[in-house]
Formats: structure tokens, C-alpha cells, sequence
């Protein structure tokens, strides 16, 4: 067990958050060989990347890859920064932990997120049993919330904690963080609320949310599936939302612009065949078109109060006709790899190439290809010798 914790702890830091090729890779070989193949310390041979193009066909996981080959080359550049034992330390140091699904505090409603379930989770906060998904309420909305959103989330988390419920956010500004706070001042279980990390547990992120964040840890759980260290990336925030909308039973989308993180998440929860619903605004509030969107496409369920989100939360509400919405595009149709890189690149300071590879986990061809699409969409422009991103991508 302690290998495989120590092999998982590592892959976490080699491979990006829902990397499917690195996921498959684990799956079809164990987490201690799949470690071994991707830092080249063992060779594979035809039949293993067979046995991923199968999987990752059998999950739709992408339409094409380019092999297993190509895969270990944008994995390369971060061999050298592995020491699982350092990031296990560092947790023990915070009074927290790593744990992996053979443990038994691992949520088993991260079994349905299948092929895209984490490789492990750095937990920082009380050691006790996360509640099961029929227990969890996530809330998610806009950073730059209203005095009306503010109100409805602070009512809605209060009253679903004071009835029992665990309220999941993403420890952001805005609705998040009045989620949080709200769910800990009415909790009445044992775990309030959980915040899920885009980045490292190590440090509080945002800022200004540490002291909310430090309570959190203290009377709920903080966690993410990047180990200490790891920056909170745009791409590591569309990612983890995944891991909110899996944690509960019901997401419910308090507020929304037109195109938002929060309805990225509703997404998620509708492809898990989790319940949605979303809090009706004024028509005249731009924070609101998102959960009109929803609700004008089908894709949520009016909520106006806790008790509503409580039944939508019961064994009756998954009886609730379950009409899917159309995708969000999360930034200008960009692919994964490309949002990954864009990530990568500094505002005010061009980047080498080599420097790319390391900092994004991508292979030397994908990065110069990659600088080569964000140059066309005005995103990346090339500058003594490097490269850094626009004004225009900020």
C-alpha cells in the first residue's frame, strides 16, 4: 500500500489533472508500474498502449491520441521535480494527508467520475469520513457577486448545514466564499463544508480567503488532486469542477454571467446525472443570465430555498426529468493542451520553449505547435527569442 501511495503521490505532480492518456496508463497498469513506464525506468510493449487506445475508445475519452511515445515526452520535463516523500511530509507537517481509492476514507462518489477520477486526493482538514453524495449540496456562482446573491447563498448554506448537509464550493470570492462561510456558522454535522483547491492545499488560495479557508480546514476539509506547491491554474480551476459537481448529489447555481466557471460545474453535474438547479434572478442582472440560461435550456431545476434543494437532494429527485444542455465552450474553443500552455506563459516576461515544456508538462512539438494556434487567436506573441501572452488573453 505504501508503494502505491508513494507512486500515486508522484504521478499527481508528473501528470496534469484529467491527462486521460496518464489516467488510462494507470488503469491498465497499476499506479507502481504506470510510474515506472512514465519516469522510463520500464519498457512497455505494443500490447499495453493497445489496451489504453481501447480504454480510453471504450470511455470516448478522446477521438485520437498520438501514443504513448508522445504522452512520456510531455511528462519528461517533470521527472526531475518528483519527491513524493517531500509532498507526504509536507502534508504530515499541515496535519493533513494524501489518500488514494483503496483507502477507506476515499468518497466513493468519485467512482462515477470513472476514467476522469482523480489519482489521489491531498486532504487537509479533520480525519473524518467524507459524507456520501446524498449528504452534499455543492453551491458555486460568480466571484463578483451581488448583495442579492450573497443574501440567497448565505440563506440557502445556513439552512441546508442546519439541516445536516455538507455545502461543497470552490473556496473563491463571491458566492463560494459566502457558501463557506454561511454552511460553518449553521453547520450542525460533523463537516459543514468542503473547499476543493485548484491548486496545492499548502497554501490558502485565494488570499484573502485564508482566514475563511484556515476554518474551513478546521471544522470541514480542504482538498485537492495537485500536490503542495501547485499553482492554481485556469485550466486546474475548469478541472476541479468536476470534483465539486462529483462530491454531491445536487449543484445549484446561485449566480452566473452569460459564460461562467459555475456552469462549467452544472455541466459536470449533469454528465454524472447529478441533479442542477439554479436560483432565478432580475432579468435586468447581468449575474443572473447564467442561471436563466439553464433554466431557459433545460438544464436545471428552479430553486428559490433550501427545502427545495433538500428534496431535489432525496431518492425522490432523482426521479426528475433529466434534459441535457449543450456544452460551454470554457475559453474560445481552445483545446486542453492549449489552455494548459496558455496558463504557462508570463504576461510581462517572454518564455523560452524549453521553459514551457517544463512549466506545462507538454512536449517540445506540442508547445511550439500550441505558441503557434495562441499566436493566430492574438494570444501569444513571440518576443526576443521567447514567448509571452497578450494583453488580450488576461
Amino acid at each position: 500500500m505504501q508503494n502505491e501511495r508513494l507512486a500515486r503521490a508522484a504521478l499527481s505532480r508528473l501528470m496534469e489533472p484529467q491527462d486521460v492518456a496518464g489516467l488510462a496508463l494507470v488503469h491498465v497498469a497499476g499506479a507502481e508500474d504506470a510510474l515506472r513506464i512514465a519516469t522510463g525506468q520500464l519498457s512497455y510493449g505494443p500490447g499495453l498502449e493497445q489496451d489504453i487506445t481501447g480504454l480510453l475508445a471504450e470511455h470516448s475519452a478522446v477521438t485520437s491520441w498520438a501514443g504513448l511515445g508522445a504522452a512520456l515526452k510531455r511528462w519528461a520535463p517533470r521527472i526531475p521535480d518528483l519527491a513524493p516523500e517531500r509532498d507526504l511530509a509536507t502534508m504530515q507537517r499541515l496535519g493533513g494527508r494524501m489518500i488514494i481509492p483503496a483507502d477507506g476514507l476515499w468518497p466513493r462518489q468519485l467512482d462515477d467520475l470513472g476514467l476522469h477520477q482523480p489519482i489521489c486526493l491531498w486532504w487537509r482538514g479533520v480525519e473524518l469520513e467524507l459524507p456520501p453524495a446524498a449528504k452534499a449540496v455543492a453551491l458555486v456562482g460568480s466571484r463578483d457577486s451581488t448583495s442579492y446573491g450573497a443574501s440567497v447563498t448565505g440563506d440557502l448554506a445556513y439552512s441546508l448545514a442546519q439541516k445536516g448537509f455538507t455545502v461543497v464550493s470552490g473556496g473563491a470570492y463571491g458566492i463560494d466564499a459566502h457558501a463557506h462561510r454561511a454552511a460553518l456558522a449553521g453547520g450542525s454535522g460533523a463537516m459543514p463544508t468542503i473547499a476543493v483547491m485548484a491548486g496545492g492545499v499548502d497554501r490558502f488560495y485565494p488570499s484573502g480567503n485564508e482566514d475563511l479557508l484556515r476554518a474551513v480546514a478546521n471544522q470541514g476539509a480542504v482538498l485537492a488532486e495537485v500536490p503542495p506547491g501547485s499553482a492554481p491554474t485556469r485550466y486546474r480551476f475548469l478541472q476541479r469542477n468536476r470534483l465539486i459537481a462529483a462530491l454531491a448529489s445536487v449543484t445549484v447555481v446561485v449566480e452566473a454571467r452569460w459564460r461562467s466557471g459555475a456552469l462549467n460545474t452544472a455541466h459536470h453535474a449533469e454528465t454524472l446525472g447529478r441533479a442542477v438547479g439554479a436560483v432565478p434572478g432580475s432579468v435586468h442582472s447581468a449575474n443572473s443570465a447564467g442561471c436563466h440560461r439553464l433554466l431557459r435550456d433545460g438544464g436545471a431545476v428552479c430553486v428559490t430555498d433550501a427545502g427545495e434543494v433538500a428534496e431535489l437532494a432525496s431518492p425522490s429527485g432523482q426521479s426528475l426529468p433529466d434534459e441535457k444542455s449543450g456544452q460551454s465552450a470554457d475559453h474560445d474553443g481552445l483545446t486542453l493542451e492549449d489552455l494548459i500552455l496558455l496558463d504557462a506563459l508570463l504576461l510581462r516576461a517572454a518564455s523560452s520553449v524549453e521553459k514551457l515544456c517544463s512549466v506545462a508538462g507538454l512536449g517540445a512539438e506540442t508547445v511550439r505547435a500550441g505558441l503557434g494556434r495562441l499566436a493566430l487567436l492574438g494570444l501569444a506573441v513571440s518576443e526576443k527569442g521567447g514567448w509571452k501572452r497578450t494583453k488580450q488573453s488576461a
